[in-house]
C-alpha cells in the first residue's frame, strides 16, 4: 500500500456551527444583568436564536462572499440615464435581510431595546462587520428624525421596521428604508462648520435645493440621508430622499465609490448636490445640535462593533489554541501562550461590560445616566476603539502565518479595525469632545464619578486610580494637550469599576493587577504570572 504524502493533523477544525451569543458569557452576562426580568426568557431565546444563524457555515460564507465581491457603481443605464446606483452581491442582501428581521435597526420604544440592539449587533456584527453601517446609521436617525414630528411619523415606521426591501423606489412603497449620513467634505473632515454645501429655500415650508458634494458619504444605497448644508440661518439638517415622492429619482450624483483598507463590502463613496430636493429637520443654523443625537448613537455602535471584533478575534485565537500542539503540549497549556490569550480576553471583556453599560443607559433614559452617557461615550468611543487594532493583530500572530492567510478570516478582522476610530470623529475628536463636556457640563462629571464610585473599597488598585484621575482632573493647566491621557484614564477607571462589580473575581483581578495597577508591560502577554489566568481563557473561549 502507497504511503500517503499528504496527512493533515495538528490543524484546528474551523470554529463554526456554534451559538455566537451564548458562548460569550460577557455577552450574555451582561445582557441578564440588564435586562428587566420579565423580559429575560424572551431576549435569552431572541439573542440565542441570533447567535446560532452567526456561528452558522452559511452566514459565515456570506461574510466571505460579501468581502470578495465589492459593491460596483452604475452611474448610467444602457441608453445613457443617469441611474446613480451602486450593485451588492446577494451575500450582502442576506446579511441585511437576517439584520433588520433581528431588529437591528429597533431599539427605540422597544422594551429593553438599546440593551438587545446591542447585544444582537455585538453577535451578528461577527459574520461581517461592513453591513453594520447602514445598520447602524439608520437606527441611529431616528432621535434626529424625533426633532420634526411630522417628518418621525412618515419615516420611523420603515426605519425600524423589520422588514428588508432591496432597491430604490418611491419610499411610500416601502415596508422598510434604510438610512445614511453626510457630513464630510473635502474642505472641512470634522470640522462640519467649514462646510461648503449650500441650501437655497423653497417656497415650500421646509423644502430646499441643495448644491454642493460629501467626499465620505457611506452606504449610497440607502432611502434616504441626513445631511448638513449651509442655509440662510447657518449650518442646518436636512433629509434627502433618493426618490422623490412623486417616484422620480433625486439628484444624487455618485462620483464614485473609495477604495478602501477594509470595509470592502460596504460602498462608501463621494457624492455631489446640484438642485437636490431636501426638507429641513430641526431649526435652521442649529444643524450640528439636531444631527448630535445621531451622532451620538453611531458612536456607541463604534463601541459595540469594535467590541465584536476583539470578541471574535479571541475566540479565533482561544479556538486555535485549545486544538493546535507544539512542542508536546496544546498551545492553550503553555504558560506563555495562556499569557497572551488571557491578556487579549481582559481586553475583549472589558470592551463588551461597558458596551453594554452604555446601552443599558440609553434604555434607562434618567437624568442621571443621559448625564453619564454624555462623557462615557466619546471617552469609550476613543479608548475601545483605539484597543480594537492591537488585539486583532496580537489574536492573528496566536495563529502564526495560518492567520496571515486570508482563508483564516483574521486578516479581515485586521483591515476592519481601525476603522470605529475614525468612524464619526477620530481619536483627537473624541478627546477634545470630552475635555468640553469637562469644562460646560458638571452634571456629567459628577454622573461619571457616581458611576466609578459604586466599586470604591472593593480593590486597592482601582482605588488608587481614581485618586489619580481625580487628581488629573484638577488640573486644567494644559489639559488640551495632555486630553487623551485623561481619557484614556477615565475609560481605563470605568473599565475597571465595572469589571470590579459584575466580572468573576480572576478577570477583575487581573485587569486591576494590569492596567490600574502597573503590574505590565508594553506588549500583550505580559500580566503578571501569579494571576489566575487559566480561568480568563477558559471563560473567554467559545466552546463549539
Amino acid at each position: 500500500m502507497a504511503a500517503t504524502t499528504h496527512t493533515v493533523t495538528n490543524q484546528a477544525p474551523p470554529l463554526v456551527e456554534y451559538d455566537v451569543f451564548t458562548a460569550d458569557r460577557a455577552l450574555s452576562e451582561g445582557v441578564e444583568r440588564h435586562i428587566a426580568p420579565e423580559l429575560a426568557e424572551e431576549v435569552r431565546e431572541e439573542l440565542a436564536g441570533l447567535g446560532r444563524t452567526a456561528g452558522s457555515f452559511q452566514a459565515q460564507e456570506w461574510g466571505v462572499q460579501a468581502n470578495e465581491n465589492p459593491p460596483k457603481l452604475r452611474t448610467h443605464d444602457r441608453y445613457g440615464h443617469r441611474i446613480d446606483e451602486v450593485e451588492f452581491h446577494p451575500a450582502w442582501h442576506r446579511l441585511l435581510g437576517k439584520a433588520v428581521a433581528a431588529g437591528l435597526t429597533d431599539a427605540w420604544g422597544r422594551p429593553g431595546g438599546h440593551v438587545r440592539r446591542a447585544a444582537g449587533f455585538l453577535v451578528w456584527t461577527q459574520t461581517e462587520a461592513g453591513h453594520g453601517c447602514p445598520l447602524s446609521m439608520t437606527h441611529a436617525a431616528v432621535p434626529a428624525l424625533r426633532t420634526d414630528p411630522a417628518l418621525a411619523a412618515e419615516w420611523e415606521p420603515r426605519l425600524t421596521s423589520h422588514v428588508y426591501e432591496e432597491g430604490l423606489t418611491t419610499p411610500s412603497l416601502k415596508a422598510g428604508a434604510l438610512f445614511g449620513m453626510g457630513m464630510t467634505e473635502k474642505q472641512g473632515g470634522s470640522d462640519v462648520r467649514a462646510n461648503t454645501t449650500h441650501a437655497e429655500p423653497l417656497a415650500g415650508e421646509g423644502e430646499y435645493l441643495l448644491t454642493g458634494h460629501k467626499w465620505f458619504c457611506s452606504a449610497p444605497m440607502s432611502d434616504g440621508f441626513l445631511m448638513l448644508a449651509q442655509a440662510p440661518g447657518g449650518l442646518s439638517c436636512f433629509l434627502v430622499p433618493r426618490v422623490l415622492a412623486d417616484g422620480t429619482r433625486n439628484v444624487f450624483r455618485i462620483q464614485r465609490l473609495k477604495d478602501k483598507l477594509g470595509n470592502k463590502s460596504n460602498a462608501s463613496s463621494e457624492v455631489e448636490f446640484d438642485g437636490t430636493w431636501a426638507r429641513l429637520v430641526g431649526e435652521e443654523g442649529r444643524g450640528v445640535r439636531t444631527i448630535i443625537e445621531m451622532v451620538a448613537a453611531t458612536r456607541l455602535d463604534c463601541v459595540v462593533g469594535s467590541a465584536a471584533l476583539m470578541r471574535q478575534a479571541v475566540a479565533q485565537a482561544t479556538h486555535h489554541a485549545a486544538y493546535r500542539s507544539a512542542f508536546g503540549s496544546k498551545l492553550i497549556d503553555k504558560p506563555l501562550m495562556r499569557n497572551v490569550l488571557a491578556d487579549l480576553a481582559l481586553e475583549s471583556e472589558a470592551a463588551t461590560t461597558l458596551a453594554m453599560r452604555l446601552a443599558a443607559a440609553y434604555d434607562s433614559d434618567t437624568e442621571q445616566d443621559r448625564a453619564f452617557l454624555r462623557l462615557a461615550v466619546p471617552a469609550a468611543k476613543y479608548w475601545v476603539t483605539k484597543r480594537c487594532t492591537p488585539v486583532a493583530a496580537e489574536a492573528l500572530e496566536c495563529l502564526g502565518g495560518n492567520g496571515y492567510v486570508e482563508e483564516s478570516g483574521m486578516p479581515r478582522l485586521l483591515r476592519e479595525s481601525p476603522l470605529n476610530s475614525i468612524w464619526e470623529g477620530s481619536g483627537n475628536v473624541q478627546a477634545l469632545d470630552v475635555l468640553r463636556a469637562l469644562q460646560r457640563e458638571p452634571q456629567a462629571l459628577n454622573a461619571f464619578l457616581t458611576e466609578i464610585g459604586q466599586a470604591r473599597g472593593a480593590d486597592h488598585r482601582l482605588d488608587g486610580a481614581i485618586k489619580n484621575l481625580l487628581t488629573e482632573l484638577a488640573d486644567l493647566e494644559g489639559m488640551e494637550g495632555r486630553a487623551r491621557r485623561v481619557v484614556e484614564r477615565m475609560a481605563l477607571v470605568l473599565q475597571g469599576s465595572l469589571l470590579v462589580r459584575w466580572a468573576p473575581p480572576e478577570v477583575a483581578d487581573a485587569f486591576c493587577a494590569s492596567r490600574l495597577g502597573g503590574d505590565w508591560g508594553s506588549a500583550f502577554g505580559t500580566l503578571p504570572h501569579s494571576l489566575d489566568l487559566g480561568s480568563v481563557v477558559e471563560r473567554a473561549r467559545a466552546v463549539v
